[in-house]
């Protein structure tokens, strides 16, 4: 039974209540370790932890500070395979994704804003002859950082290493349903040599621990990914206390097939997109718009590869698709699959429970569904499944297709296949989007704005926008 325990003030900590949750193995359905039960007064002290050494943290040299969280980087590049393994365990991903993606962006995390601190500037605007202003940016204080469990530590480091790297202190809460990689990364600090109290991880549920977080007094901004409802509780609470916000929420991705795509790279694109991490991504594309003229052919091909997408255990190398995060998430799932054949959707494949063999029956495995014949404006296309299920929907016009894909509350991300260089630019930017791929998929850049619109979030993280969001401004004008 492994037994997870907090981080606070630079020691590995009980839960004051001694309180634990059980941590289920998706893989196999079975308890397979504990977790911290935290509540009020464990934040409590996290946050008193991080006031404390925020003075130091602040002061210390960006050059410093870079060091330090290299070296933390240097160190999940050295545990690749443990943190694979316990990612793959923890949340029910195939061991080679979070192989290929997970730990590898969670180190590029690190090592992005370790030294893009080191070519920070200031501004400065002369006026006129009669003034000087010059822009200057300081760290906040303490934060909280709220992430969620369908990539567990890359959208950790995602949020903690621009706060980190702008001179901030974090009070941070990683998914109960997911935690492990979160308190092995609090190991690699602690050998990394992070200083006490500049990073504190309370483990628990959101109700008792995050909600805490976002309403202490001494949380300067909250930095949240996870679903939209919470969201707007997190607003709700931090709002009225003048607090910073960002909040990455939900979406209900459009992707979109012109006739002049590149037909074989969209079809194989789109299935990767579709049913990566399996579907438990809030960048996977659930609507596929297909241009009538290949709307056949495209369906023919991307059903024949979803019904041989290999459904098995995390751990076997030939899984292309592993177990649902938890039993309540399958639930779920499986229940907007009873809805979509309600609402007149006809199964074109996958759908069923996949029952492995041996220590695997318990697990939460699924074969991916694809819909066709359901109304763009059916609760199926409109709602975010956050699963292995999408629907395939034919169109005849740019301004058919956009109002299809700009039809849903959300607006996080979208993609588009064509060689038209003007439909490239000209339609995408009429998505309603804040993320728009031509010809790809989950290519990243952590230099880019990411973030959504509408009901998909506030604010924006990545790059610069990353790090302004966990500094204040202050603007100093002397006159001559």
């Amino acid at each position: 039974m492994e037994r997870i325990l907090n981080y606070i003030a630079g020691e590995l900590i009980e839960p004051q209540s001694g309180e634990y949750l059980e941590n289920i193995e998706p893989a196999t359905g079975k308890v397979y370790g504990e977790i911290p039960d935290s509540a009020q007064k464990d934040v409590e002290a996290a946050v008193q932890s991080a006031d404390k050494a925020f003075p130091a943290w602040s002061n210390t040299s960006r050059e410093e500070r870079s060091r330090i969280m290299l070296k933390i980087a240097d160190l999940i590049d050295e545990n690749l395979d443990m943190l694979a393994m316990a990612e793959a365990k923890d949340n029910g991903k195939p061991v080679k994704l979070a192989k290929s993606v997970d730990i590898p962006r969670a180190s590029a995390n690190m090592r992005f804003f370790a030294t893009a601190i080191l070519h920070e500037s200031t501004e400065a605007h002369q006026t006129d002859g009669d003034a000087i202003n010059m822009t200057l940016r300081s760290p906040i204080g303490v934060v909280g950082c709220i992430s969620p469990w369908n990539l567990p530590l890359y959208l950790f480091t995602w949020k903690i290493a621009p706060a980190l790297a702008a001179g901030n202190t974090v009070v941070a809460k990683p998914s109960e349903i997911t935690p492990m990689t979160a308190f092995l990364f609090s190991k690699l600090c602690i050998e990394a040599g992070l200083p006490k109290g500049v990073l504190n991880i309370v483990h628990g549920l959101g109700p008792k621990v995050g909600q805490a977080i976002v309403e202490h007094k001494e949380t300067k901004a909250i930095s949240f990914t996870g679903g939209t409802q919470t969201g707007k509780r997190i607003a709700a609470t931090a709002a009225p206390m003048f607090k910073k916000i960002s909040l990455e929420l939900g979406g209900k991705n459009p992707n979109i097939i012109f006739a002049d795509c590149d037909f074989e790279r969209a079809l194989k694109t789109s299935l990767h997109s579709s049913f990566a991490n399996q579907g438990q991504i809030c960048l996977c594309g659930s609507r596929i718009f297909i241009e009538r003229p290949i709307y056949e052919k495209f369906r023919d091909a991307f059903v024949a590869k979803a019904s041989k997408l290999k459904v098995g255990s995390p751990y076997e190398p030939e899984s292309q698709v592993g177990a649902l995060v938890s039993e309540s998430h399958f639930g779920k799932v499986r229940s907007y699959i009873d809805l979509a054949k309600k609402e007149g959707g006809k199964l074109l494949c996958g759908g069923d429970v996949v029952q492995l063999e041996g220590d695997y029956s318990g697990g939460y495995y699924l074969q991916p569904a694809v819909f066709e014949n359901l109304p763009f404006n059916c609760r199926t296309n409109q709602e975010e499944i956050f699963g292995p299920v999408v629907t395939l929907t034919p169109f005849d016009t740019e301004e058919e297709v956009l109002n299809m894909a700009n039809s849903t509350p959300y607006g996080l991300s979208a993609s588009v296949w064509t060689n038209n260089l003007n439909r490239a630019y000209g339609f995408s930017s009429k998505i309603k989007s804040g993320i728009v791929w031509v010809n790809c998929w989950l290519f990243r850049d952590l230099r880019t704005p990411f973030g959504g619109v509408k009901n998909s979030g506030v604010g924006r993280e990545g790059g610069w926008e990353a790090l302004n969001f966990f500094m204040e401004k202050q603007n100093i004008c002397i006159r001559l």
